[in-house]
């Protein structure tokens, strides 16, 4: 399938793997809007594209700001064809004994919350059309607790990764495609989060937000008999079983 007659809606689409997914979506031909809490950073990425993206500053923890940017895309373009939930954050002090519920609070809107808003939004005029696909990036740590990523962050993945799982079996029957992928360390601006700085020569190593954004874009090219449900790619010095 080609993609230059699809639209698409990316949130966290001012860096790391939302702009990588954004861009890569551009290059097919996709008509592409990027979506942030920065509008200065959403700006500043929309020139790297071959075409000028839309572009929308949204909390997408605010569920009355999701419904209107939902809104606002159906006035440019209709429904999307694709989602793709990238919005994510983390907190430096993350291990139990120091968390602190305002973080736990911020992390689970945005991560789990955020993700459930866009695609309540969506899932109408998907329905109404009979095709569409959600891609939610969730992580590896949305499928094994780790302590690196911390109670919150793994908390609202597993959310995240259940919320996509469920809604993608209900879905199904109207033609919506639902993909949850599972990246294991990436290079994005969340390691400056990391409780210990990461060496250079470790992010050199780490999957890169373009890695990401191929797996995104062979997924959208694929036939509608075709489902991914879910996917995991790691770095190859990551363990992961």
């Amino acid at each position: 399938m080609q993609l230059d007659d699809k639209s698409a809606l990316v949130t966290g689409g001012g860096s790391g793997i939302g702009l990588g997914i954004a861009q890569a979506l551009d290059r097919e031909g996709c008509r592409v809007a990027i979506v942030g809490r920065d509008e200065a950073k959403l700006r500043a990425a929309a020139a790297a594209f071959s075409r000028p993206p839309l572009v929308r500053a949204c909390d997408v923890a605010n569920r009355r700001a999701v419904a209107d940017l939902f809104a606002w895309f159906e006035s440019q373009w209709g429904t999307p064809d694709i989602l793709v939930n990238s919005a994510g954050v983390n907190i430096a002090r993350r291990q139990m004994s120091e968390l602190d519920p305002a973080d736990w609070d911020q992390v689970m809107a945005i991560n789990a919350t955020g993700a459930f808003n866009c695609i309540h939004a969506v899932l109408p005029g998907m329905r109404r059309r009979g095709s569409g696909l959600i891609v939610n990036i969730s992580s590896i740590a949305g499928k094994r607790a780790m302590k690196l990523g911390g109670a919150a962050y793994c908390a609202a993945k597993f959310a995240m990764t259940a919320l996509g799982t469920t809604v993608g079996l209900e879905e199904r029957p109207h033609g919506i495609h639902v993909t949850n992928i599972y990246p294991g360390e990436v290079a994005t601006p969340i390691l400056k989060h990391r409780p210990t700085p990461v060496p250079p020569e470790r992010i050199a190593q780490m999957l890169q937000p373009e890695d990401i954004a191929a797996l995104v874009v062979a997924i959208a090219k694929l036939p509608p008999r075709v489902l991914v449900p879910e996917l995991v790619v790691t770095p190859l010095y990551q363990e992961y079983a």
